[in-house]
């Protein structure tokens, strides 16, 4: 660690905190222009901007006086170093300049006695709010807390051309990963965790597509859409693909897959990944809009069809920390018109005694039960499946009641929820 090390992270995270983009798109793009910085100092920079993210609250509270700007990025970057990773004033005195040996002296001795909940939880007031009506005081500080820690590394073993149990032994072999990094995830058989994140993009049995990143939660999620060899599915709200290919791989590369998004930029994305998953049944297309008039003449085709709507994002706040600040009621409101607008007209591609599966990976009841209780009073001609019932007819034995609700604390996973629809069950 030097001082030059400490003014790049400090730049860096004053350029993500105007929160007008997401700040892992940011931070690639630090790195590409300053390649000269080594794995460690890339390391350093990262982890500092994401470790101020997930306390940003918490850590403007002990910068704060009457004379400083409560964000100024230096003094957050310090914070985050001597009251998160408790680093002594000593050990850093050789590397700070005197205005910063003084900021470092007033940041160590601020008392943190009796901060308001919300403070603690690290969230803005009206998340606290929804999250306090929703949970209680307790359970809503718990999951808070479980998102100021980082997300382990899932990965999905890619059925198509490999076991859990071959990839586990090639890591077990593999001196760089070790045994003891790698185990098997406890709800997805078709998943693996580390405990770190590594650079697996460059692995062989990454290039090779026997594995994928993804989180246990996004596993499930497959496994909840409980598509059968042969089917028609489609995934409404594709994105780059992820749940996707993993359906593709339970369908045993048979059947008809279909994968709908609005961004071509997301579906050039799977097309990449396509290629490595060895899946020949998956038909990416395009669409303007959830009302594309393409979509008509497939009205009432599929067995199937996941809606993985577009929503607040709040359930990966592990991964995505910058998104507790950067989201307001005002996105939340536009985002539920959005997902009851999406979901009617997702439930047209669905035949008789087929099935509709929404969901989010968010923790707000306004994005979750109510989209589905609002959906299932308007729509009388579907009815509401045992989510905790599907996923043991696969042998997975995780019940967290008729709807599926993934908490970090509770799963390890990121925050999920889903709901299974199925229409005019014959």
């Amino acid at each position: 660690m030097n001082p030059t090390l400490i003014r790049q992270a400090s730049v860096m995270l004053s350029n993500i905190l105007d929160f007008n983009s997401p700040a892992d798109a940011k931070l690639s793009e630090f790195f590409r222009n300053h390649r000269e910085l080594g794995t460690k100092e890339r390391a350093f920079v990262a982890e500092s901007v994401y470790g101020v993210l997930r306390r940003l609250r918490f850590l403007s509270t002990v910068t704060a006086n009457d004379e400083n700007d409560p964000d100024d990025a230096r003094k957050l970057i310090l914070a985050w170093m001597l009251r998160i990773q408790g680093m002594s004033i000593q050990k850093m005195e050789p590397i700070l300049n005197e205005q910063q040996l003084e900021w470092a002296k007033a940041i160590k001795a601020k008392s943190t006695e009796n901060l308001p909940l919300a403070v603690q939880a690290d969230v803005r007031d009206w998340l606290w709010d929804k999250l306090v009506a929703q949970y209680g005081e307790e359970q809503a500080l718990t999951i808070a807390r479980s998102m100021h820690e980082p997300a382990t590394l899932d990965l999905r073993v890619n059925t198509i051309k490999a076991t859990r149990d071959e990839v586990l032994a090639q890591f077990a072999a593999e001196a760089a990963t070790g045994e003891d990094n790698v185990s098997k995830t406890p709800y997805s058989p078709i998943g693996l965790r580390m405990p770190q994140r590594l650079n697996i993009g460059r692995h062989a049995l990454f290039t090779e597509g026997k594995i994928e990143v993804q989180d246990e939660g996004s596993q499930l999620l497959a496994y909840l859409v409980a598509a059968k060899r042969g089917m028609m599915v489609a995934d409404f709200c594709a994105g780059a693909g992820g749940k996707t290919l993993a359906i593709g791989a339970l369908m045993r590369n048979t059947g008809r897959l279909y994968a709908f998004d609005v961004s071509e930029k997301r579906l050039n994305n799977l097309g990449q990944r396509l290629k490595r998953s060895g899946l020949s049944n998956l038909h990416a297309q395009l669409i303007a809009s959830e009302n594309d008039q393409k979509l008509k003449r497939l009205n009432g085709k599929f067995e199937r069809v996941l809606v993985d709507a577009p929503c607040t994002g709040l359930g990966t706040l592990r991964r995505n920390p910058d998104l507790k600040w950067r989201q307001t009621p005002e996105d939340l409101a536009e985002l539920n018109i959005k997902q009851a607008s999406i979901l009617a007209r997702a439930a047209k591609l669905v035949k008789t005694g087929g099935r509709l599966i929404y969901s989010t990976c968010s923790l707000l009841g306004d994005e979750n039960e109510q989209i589905a209780e609002q959906f299932l009073a308007s729509h009388p001609d579907f009815k509401l499946l045992n989510a905790a019932e599907i996923l043991s007819q696969q042998q997975i034995e995780l019940d967290t009641g008729t709807y599926l609700k993934l908490l970090p604390h509770l799963h390890k996973t990121d925050g999920f929820f889903a709901a299974v629809f199925e229409k005019n069950a014959v």
